[in-house]
């Protein structure tokens, strides 16, 4: 049974927040999970209550929508840290704490007289989660940062944009995907990390250091931009609404009603064309388009983006726009076309969600009393749907200092350790670090796939569970992507130019990136042989993972019933596009028809008319796959405390839902629908604020001015005195009712600029500035992710050695490592079958030979 009413996967635990717009999303989740979150503030109250929109468009430090929705379910304490006095009862509130979640750069260690080592010997069993724009130290470490910023310097924003003109050159700037998704990133990927150092406390009673910059965890966001860069020296277009790719193309995989609204229809391979003209014929609208031929092998799945474009598929997309055409938004038959197995869905407005019946069903959303107002509001509140533990809605944001007396006159209070540490015995060492993984034998019977999922065991994977991921040949994993070039690492090593790729399943880079650390099993569920082979894989595994349509596993024979029969502790999570539970059953998605869904499409993009442009990659991929490491993370720390495993439905839509609440609170309190705004920034007031064109082709920086020093410093970086003598730039309210005359001034400029050399200039000055960077920079030319050591270098039995991302967590005593506790890239495709059969299962090697013989394996 699924419900609301379990505790919280995090429940005893006390953190104590500081932080602004960079961690406060972190602490969001953690409150979601159960946590206490004590948030300090200083006697002005926090900056993030000055960020709009505001309730009835009223500035004040009660009324930020941006306040309310990222400190929903905290406490606030006012301390004056500048005093003897403020500084010692931060020490007393640390003393019983768990967890310090620390954004202030450093400005507390100065405060306490406490440098982070002497901190952490003060408090040993405290972990202490610092989150900081570029790193504690590096060539970048000073660097002013932003959400614009860092999504310019860490690759999304070059991945995402309108395509480019009928000549190929780009007309329009890069865009960043809206809005605050810098730190939505960096903040899921921190809550993995505290949870990690969670679970190895609660075996060793130690706390640990864990420390993450923005600017990293940006940059290992994007999808394939990497791996094509690394593996074939191929740089990728960046295209309106569809992934970035390597060939530029002008065909839009979204439609326009004849209302105005957009939908997606993805996909347009032969798979799609077979279920495609039984609809369109349907309504006579097939035009020309024939089913493919029936000798075509439609089973070959390709990861979005890779399948290149031809004008077969163009003219597909063609006959499709008229279509869609033809219908209003409200009445066009996507649900129909879902039925025929297509990869259609509506361009959701955020608010959209909060009407839908499924997400009501699911308790996606709450009210939540604000009784100072008389009001209740709507809100964003869970993930994911579990069996033993819930999403904990709690109060409204806190008033300003509401509960520091309550909080100040408690009686001493201890960290929730357990008095006998449950140590591992002979712990595996991380090879290169010869330290002990957090996840000490932790084994998941792995059927994750795509990017959603199987991106959230290769988390687990790196930080020490054993994953054994499991394919079938006629439903492969997607292997075929970024591959590893004809010749090897030797010819990528003296490439100057783009290398053709091998066709080699075993050989792709993005497989290698999302599945190093892993073993490999092939096996046959649907063979009865094969679904004892995974009965007994679940009684030696803690976790069973998977990523498939709603009831796959359970029509197989393989449902939570039959799994708690055999393990009743086993923890079971499944994540598909809309999740188990609720009305739309299975409606297929990836991660552009998620983002269609969830929102993130039609909320990023110029200001309308122009069309949307959405992501160049599968983001909600990547918050799936975070999310779905947070979940797994916190079930296991719950069975560590009670025992308990319990089923997890975790759905990749409801993890772009929650990244909506100011927008869905903006809607709920002022009635606004949200519309587009490029680039500009009007919650956080700043002008100019943007990507500007610079020397060269395609060629882009990133400026953010949010005070008048900093408008100052940027003319006179740039030697432009009358921009200060010009009456529409003199205070920044001007400014931003000058926008267009303020951005065609700074691009005038910018345009005769070398890129870096601008960046390094403004930022000595005190500007936010940064590269809009591509998978090249970052891999070539950036001094500060090679500094934090952003890629690891990894080798696959037949693909070789490649750099891929490493986590960008840093834990002091149990760091985690890519290649995972073999110390190995990702399997061939059932690499491990005897290794797993014969060493874990104890069949012979003659049993296995004849598993194969059978088709079992």
């Amino acid at each position: 049974m699924m419900g609301n009413a379990g505790p919280g996967m995090l429940a005893g635990l006390r953190v104590i927040e500081i932080a602004d717009e960079r961690a406060e999303y972190t602490g969001l989740l953690l409150a979601g999970l159960g946590a206490e979150i004590i948030k300090i503030e200083p006697p002005e109250g926090n900056a993030t209550r000055r960020i709009g929109p505001f309730l009835a468009d009223q500035p004040g430090l009660e009324h930020s929508l941006f306040f309310w929705n990222y400190n929903r379910n905290k406490k606030s304490v006012v301390l004056d840290l500048q005093t003897p006095a403020g500084a010692e009862q931060m020490l007393r509130l640390l003393g019983g704490a768990d967890i310090l979640l620390d954004a202030s750069c450093g400005a507390l260690n100065e405060v306490l007289g406490l440098d982070h080592a002497a901190l952490n010997a003060r408090f040993p069993q405290l972990v202490t989660a610092r989150m900081t724009p570029f790193g504690d130290d590096g060539p970048w470490k000073d660097f002013k940062g932003s959400d614009l910023i860092h999504l310019a310097l860490g690759g999304p924003m070059m991945n995402c944009g309108y395509d480019p003109d009928p000549n190929f050159e780009y007309d329009t700037p890069p865009i960043a995907p809206q809005i605050w998704h810098a730190y939505h990133i960096a903040g899921e990927q921190m809550a993995t990390a505290i949870i990690a150092a969670l679970i190895h406390r609660e075996r060793s009673g130690e706390g640990q250091d864990v420390s993450l910059a923005i600017h990293e965890a940006v940059s290992k966001n994007p999808e394939q931009d990497l791996m094509y860069w690394v593996c074939r020296r191929v740089p990728l277009w960046r295209l309106t609404c569809r992934h970035a790719s390597e060939g530029p193309n002008h065909s839009p995989s979204i439609c326009h009603t004849k209302d105005g609204r957009w939908f997606i229809t993805h996909g347009m391979g032969a798979r799609d064309l077979k279920n495609l003209v039984p609809l369109l014929s349907k309504y006579n609208a097939q035009a020309d388009l024939q089913p493919p031929p029936p000798e075509l092998d439609l089973r070959a799945r390709q990861v979005p983006g890779t399948g290149g474009s031809d004008e077969a598929r163009s003219h597909m997309l063609d006959v499709v726009q008229r279509f869609v055409r033809a219908w209003t938004y409200k009445d066009m038959p996507w649900r129909e076309a879902q039925d025929a197995g297509l990869l259609w869905a509506p361009l959701r407005k955020p608010h959209e969600n909060a009407l839908d019946e499924h997400w009501l069903a699911r308790k996606t959303f709450a009210e939540i009393e604000h009784p100072e107002l008389g009001r209740s509001f709507l809100y964003p509140t869970s993930k994911w749907l579990s069996s033993k533990t819930s999403w904990q809605v709690g109060r409204r944001a806190p008033l300003l200092g509401e509960d520091t007396e309550t909080v100040l006159a408690e009686g001493a209070r201890r960290p929730s350790v357990p008095a006998q540490p449950r140590r591992v015995e002979n712990p595996r060492l991380s090879a290169p670090h010869n330290k002990p993984f957090p996840l000490q034998g932790i084994r998941i019977f792995d059927f994750a796939w795509f990017l959603a999922s199987a991106g959230g065991t290769r988390f687990l994977a790196a930080m020490g569970a054993e994953s054994y991921k499991v394919e079938w040949k006629d439903n492969p994993d997607t292997r075929l992507a970024g591959m590893a070039p004809v010749g090897g690492r030797a010819a990528r090593d003296v490439a100057t130019g783009p290398l053709p790729g091998v066709k080699d399943p075993d050989m792709g880079g993005n497989f290698l990136n999302k599945n190093s650390g892993k073993r490999g099993i092939s096996l046959n569920i649907r063979h009865p042989k094969g679904l004892q082979i995974a009965k007994d894989m679940i009684r030696v595994c803690d976790v069973v993972a998977e990523g498939f349509s709603p009831g796959v596993l359970q029509r197989l024979g393989l449902g939570y019933d039959v799994m708690k029969s055999i393990r009743p502790d086993i923890i079971y999570i499944q994540q598909s596009g809309m999740g188990a539970h609720g009305t739309y059953g299975r409606m297929r998605t990836v991660g552009p028809v998620a983002a269609a869904f969830g929102g993130q499409a039609e909320m990023s993009g110029l200001p309308e008319p122009a069309m949307p442009v959405s992501w160049g990659y599968s983001y909600l991929d990547w918050m799936g796959a975070y999310g779905y490491a947070l979940a797994l993370l916190g079930a296991i720390y719950h069975r560590e405390r009670t025992g308990q495993g319990q089923w997890i439905d975790a759905s990749q839509c409801e993890s772009g839902i929650f990244l909506t609440g100011a927008t869905i609170l903006d809607w709920a309190a002022n009635e606004r629908v949200f519309r587009r705004y490029g680039n500009r920034s009007p919650y956080k007031r700043a002008a100019p604020h943007g990507a500007y064109r610079c020397q060269g082709k395609d060629r882009w920086i990133a400026i953010a001015c949010f005070t008048d020093a900093e408008w100052r410093a940027l003319a006179r970086v740039a030697e432009q005195g009358d921009w200060l003598d010009d009456r529409r730039f003199a205070t920044l309210d001007s400014r931003l009712q000058h926008q267009d005359a303020l951005d065609a001034a700074v691009e005038a400029w910018s345009l005769t600029q070398d890129r870096y050399d601008c960046m390094m200039k403004l930022q000595k000055a005190g500007v936010a500035a940064g590269v809009c960077q591509n998978a090249e920079d970052r891999v070539d030319y950036d001094p500060q992710l090679r500094h934090l050591k952003w890629l690891t270098e990894v080798t696959g039995t037949k693909i070789g050695t490649w750099p891929v991302y490493e986590i960008p967590m840093k834990l002091s005593k149990t760091p985690a490592y890519i290649g995972g506790p073999i110390n190995r890239g990702a399997p061939c495709y059932g690499e491990d079958n005897m290794y797993v059969l014969t060493e874990l299962l104890g069949r012979t090697p003659s049993e296995v030979e004849r598993l194969a013989e059978e088709g079992v394996i």
